[in-house]
């Protein structure tokens, strides 16, 4: 058996029809006996360039024993023509965050071996966390990961922003790490030194790497910095 962390996470392909478009990262999150998976909403719909998927497919180990063997659910996004995820938005606008219900007992029936959050996991206070903390953000960055058990791979980050604060207004903050396409949706985790077999707190959900429009390409490096949606939107996307 591998890290609890590393079942946490998924990799996520979404598809048109046939058509394969992206990759991506998600999570799941238990709340009761209801369990969700978790993504960035651009990953299932980004209308400004475009990408309208109409289902995706997820990663699911099937043998806790023998991590090489796994299936593949496929999850439609679209359901008599209305979208079946679940979004959210606050005064600065649209939470790049999205949550899809899964059928619990169809994933037992495939004997499927993952590990959830919980709203146990999200931080009591924002006072928990500071600027500066050392983070783990847990993707598939442009997809790579061990191909063989089917893991992500994790990058060490920092906290970049006032922790608690809303980014120019907005509800995320920002992480200092190096990170590339296909980790949207991944989870920004803090270890903890309590908290059972699965012993990290859910800070936030990684949204894109941000940057500065006026930079001079070809004498200024990338800032390296992120944005990462707060994680407590789950309590309320989940309720």
């Amino acid at each position: 058996m591998t890290e609890s962390l590393l079942l946490t996470t998924t990799r996520v392909m979404t598809f048109h029809g046939a058509q394969a478009l992206t990759a991506a990262s998600g999570f799941f999150f238990e709340r009761g006996e209801r369990l969700f998976f978790v993504t960035s909403r651009h990953v299932v719909a980004d209308e400004e360039s475009g990408h309208i998927p109409d289902h995706v497919e997820i990663l699911l180990h099937t043998d806790a024993d023998n991590l090489t063997r796994t299936t593949t659910q496929s999850i439609p996004l679209y359901q008599q023509g209305k979208s079946v995820w679940r979004q959210g938005r606050d005064s600065g606008g649209p939470i790049d965050v999205a949550v899809i219900e899964l059928d619990r007992p169809g994933l037992r029936r495939i004997s499927a071996v993952f590990k959830s959050f919980t709203p146990a996991h999200l931080l009591p206070s924002m006072q928990d966390a500071e600027v500066g903390q050392s983070v783990l953000v847990v993707g598939f960055p442009l997809g790579f990961h061990d191909t063989l058990h089917h893991l992500p791979v994790v990058r060490q980050a920092v906290i970049a922003s006032s922790f608690g604060l809303r980014f120019q207004g907005h509800g995320h903050f920002l992480t200092d790490a190096r990170t590339h396409r296909g980790t949207s949706g991944a989870p920004v985790v803090m270890r903890r030194t309590a908290g059972g077999d699965l012993p990290w707190s859910l800070l936030g959900v990684h949204s894109s790497r941000m940057d500065m429009g006026g930079r001079d390409l070809t004498q200024d490096e990338s800032l390296g910095l992120n944005c990462a949606w707060y994680a407590d939107i789950l309590n309320t996307l989940t309720t």
